[in-house]
């Protein structure tokens, strides 16, 4: 019933709960999600005053109803669900003994809390598994919506969205929360997550919270652009002010009739609005017309954070994470070590390559339990698009299951096997197929029996309801030394998939001249000759510099490559016969790009001649530096600075072996962190612990929901001049404002540091704070400042 109301109107969702919750001036010791069983008259007052005000979609009051959340506490989401949908119903009712529009509850699913792995300790099932629990209980208590909202973390989206799917057949819509970089807090773009979850079959996408209508603009005309999806917006009232957040109706009405205008068919407010603010917006939906043009269907792949585009110029596959033919990397595998594809990942990124592709299979090895490990592995460190490559199901589905992003599956073939068991799988996640053209018979001799199983793996997957844009097809590179017509062979196969087809088209460039001498001129040529006949994905390896070279020349001489801006500025200061792969890795880029092994080896290497202290001086805080100044300019993103903060304390460990003299051993000072009382988001401020505690300082953790008697105990007790302070939420302000009131009543030295997602550098100053940090790297920095001035 919802999805035939949403096509048919501009949908209007209610305002904030916690704005509501704090008029009630409730004990804050009570956790928001908890008074639907407390104090239920007032949730359902609130739920009606939004109904009243025009809202035909009210949210349940379980922002926070998850079993992570609510862990140690009394009610469980087993009971605050149920309550929450009560709530909503009877408000729901009372409403409609005098109105007979239509209305419906969403379920509000709001982040579980914590961080999967590899950045976090969360595990994608245990993850899975809390948001099947909601799911479950929204369903069976009959509410109309799944509302996954204020989401940071693409991964843990994708796998809710999964346990949405999976357990119900209710209309899922999906917001994140934004920065004003343009990016969630863990590094995603709204394309990346566009492109990701369009596939996933939900049924509406967009934003919520994050800041104000007017920062909104530049992120709407991006998903705009980015997905046929119906696009939902709830912004903030305003940017935080003395624990509350300015509503601003007027021009947030305004504001938001523009984006209803350019598209935008699913509104409401978050933080900081009110019924008021919903009226302002019901009265401005009847006065208005959507006019949205949908984008064209596009090929697209991604990873949480980059997507990249085929179709247009080719972009280059690295071909080097597989171990055909490696006898050492096959041996890796089988001892589940990973260190020489996650280097080769690397690698393959610095010489050119735009999407990798990840192959585990050889004899001996588990490729379903090696191929997701490899691919979490990869994706902490890089944020390229990856190509899921192997011949078992079973391995392609766990490790695209568990993959951030869409990812291209490589491969699926016109076997009645695999047609009936691969392309479920890219159907079931949306991902993009590689299709080969070979069947039961083998690959044809013919170009018109190539085309014929490129038309059957087509047929297929539009059967199955795959959008043709997410097929491409590979017609297969087979050597000249037993033919010396096979390379015009593929090359007219490729030629007439692209005309009569419309698809995009791959290649494993370097069969072509297996068996001959001096295979890198053949190579050369061959490329050249595809990309001409429509070649859109060259798989190749990136350390061959003229291959690269090829593709960028062929760029510029295609005229796709305009001016030749990208060639010039790629090679103005880099002769191509200069142009060479990186060599030896450095300490900064194996902390970089999170490679444990090699760091202990160069850390055991400068020991040789270096005393700890001078490493620890010269080398490793410059480089934290350096990481955390990558970070604040998003030149890398939350998964690569934990994964480097997490490297980094290999080297750290290894050093402080070799720490000999007492003074040597020192702390640079102690500090303590704690998420304020009444906030149970710990993310934030154990990302601080991990990089404070690499600059050499002592941390206290104090943990979530810490009361301000104990900080300032713990103060006292350890002598602790310097406090950080967290809290993700409105309604827990207040609580990190006594605490800072109580610290500098008692202890007026003490220096506190404040973060979190509510918080700006004024908010910061006018609940008593001294610094605002937005990054971890800045409490680092602000921490250094101060203890070096003691």
């Amino acid at each position: 019933m919802f999805r035939d109301f949403m096509k048919e109107n501009i949908v209007l969702f209610d305002g904030a709960m916690g704005t509501q919750i704090q008029r009630l001036n409730v004990d804050l010791s009570i956790t928001p999600d908890e008074l639907s069983v407390l104090m239920p008259d007032e949730i359902v007052k609130i739920h009606l005053s939004y109904l009243q005000s025009g809202s035909d979609v009210i949210t349940t009051n379980t922002f926070g109803a998850n079993a992570y959340k609510c862990s140690g506490r009394d009610h469980p989401p087993k009971e605050l669900i149920p309550a929450a949908i009560s709530c909503a119903k009877k408000a729901q009712e009372e409403y409609r003994r005098q109105n007979d529009r239509p209305t419906f509850v969403a379920l509000d699913l709001g982040p579980i809390g914590a961080l999967l792995e590899p950045s976090g300790h969360l595990s994608w099932e245990d993850a899975y598994e809390i948001y099947k629990e909601q799911v479950l209980l929204g369903a069976e208590n009959g509410v109309d919506i799944l509302l996954l909202e204020t989401q940071t973390d693409l991964a843990e989206l994708k796998c809710a969205v999964l346990a949405c799917k999976e357990h119900s057949d209710l209309p899922i819509l999906c917001t994140m929360s934004y920065e004003q970089t343009g990016r969630t807090f863990t590094g995603t773009d709204p394309v990346s997550m566009a492109t990701t979850l369009e596939g996933l079959g939900i049924d509406a996408i967009g934003f919520n919270c994050s800041f104000g209508t007017r920062e909104m603009r530049p992120l709407i005309e991006q998903l705009l652009d980015a997905t046929r999806l119906p696009i939902m917006l709830q912004p903030n009232a305003g940017l935080p002010v003395s624990g509350a957040l300015i509503d601003e109706k007027e021009q947030f009405s305004a504001d938001m009739k523009a984006f209803v205008e350019s598209g935008v068919r699913i509104i409401g407010g978050c933080c900081g609005t009110s019924p008021e603010t919903i009226s302002s917006l019901d009265q401005m939906r009847k006065n208005v017309k959507t006019n949205r043009i949908l984008p064209k269907p596009t090929t697209r792949i991604s990873s949480y954070a980059k997507t990249v585009e085929i179709g247009g110029a080719p972009k280059i596959i690295g071909e080097r994470i597989n171990p055909t033919g490696k006898k050492a990397f096959q041996e890796q595998l089988r001892n589940r070590i990973l260190d020489h594809a996650v280097k080769e990942a690397v690698l393959q990124m610095q010489e050119g390559a735009q999407i990798l592709d990840v192959n585990v299979g050889t004899s001996g090895v588990d490729e379903s339990v090696l191929l997701p490990r490899l691919v979490r592995e990869i994706q902490s460190i890089l944020d390229a698009p990856l190509q899921i490559d192997s011949s078992s199901a079973a391995a392609i589905e766990k490790a695209v299951r568990i993959y951030n992003g869409k990812p291209l599956i490589n491969s699926v073939n016109g076997k009645e096997e695999s047609l009936s068991t691969i392309l479920p799988i890219a159907k079931k996640y949306g991902a993009c197929v590689l299709g080969l053209t070979l069947d039961e018979s083998g690959i044809p001799e013919t170009v018109e029996q190539r085309l014929r199983i490129a038309e059957k793996i087509l047929s297929r997957a539009l059967e199955l309801g795959i959008p043709k844009e997410n097929v491409l097809i590979d017609c297969l590179t087979l050597t000249i030394s037993t033919d010396s017509e096979n390379a015009a062979k593929t090359n007219e196969a490729l030629r007439l998939v692209k005309e009569k087809l419309g698809l995009c088209t791959a290649l494993g460039v370097s069969n072509i001249s297996f068996g001959l001498p001096n295979r890198q001129a053949i190579n050369h040529a061959f490329l050249l000759s595809a990309l001409h006949s429509g070649l859109d994905l060259p798989i190749i390896n990136t350390g061959n510099r003229p291959m690269v070279e090829a593709v960028d020349s062929y760029l510029v001489l295609s005229g796709k490559d305009v001016g030749a801006k990208d060639y010039i500025a790629k090679y103005v200061d880099r002769p191509a016969d200069t142009v060479k792969a990186t060599g030896k890795t450095t300490l900064a880029q194996a902390i970089l790009t999170g490679m444990d092994a090699e760091t202990l080896a160069l850390t055991e290497e400068l020991l040789q001649s270096r005393t700890a202290i001078d490493i620890i001086d010269n080398e490793l805080i410059p480089i934290l530096n350096d990481i955390g100044l990558k970070f604040e300019k998003g030149e890398l993103f939350l998964p690569q600075l934990i994964q480097s903060s997490q490297t980094v304390k290999v080297a750290f460990d290894r050093v402080k072996q070799n720490l000999v003299e007492i003074s040597d051993a020192k702390s640079k000072g102690k500090i303590a962190l704690a998420t304020v009382e009444h906030d149970v988001h710990d993310i934030g401020k154990n990302i601080v612990k991990v990089v404070l505690e690499n600059y050499g300082f002592d941390v206290l953790d104090l943990g979530k929901d810490v009361p301000p008697a104990t900080v300032l105990e713990v103060c006292k007790e350890n002598d602790i001049s310097f406090v950080g302070l967290s809290a993700l939420m409105t309604t827990t302000v207040a609580s990190m404002e006594r605490t800072i009131a109580l610290l500098k009543k008692e202890l007026p030295q003490v220096i506190v540091v404040v973060g979190g997602a509510v918080l700006s550098e004024r908010f910061a100053q006018e609940i008593g704070a001294d610094f605002y940090a937005k990054h971890p790297s800045e409490t680092a920095q602000l921490a250094q400042r101060h203890f070096s001035e003691q």
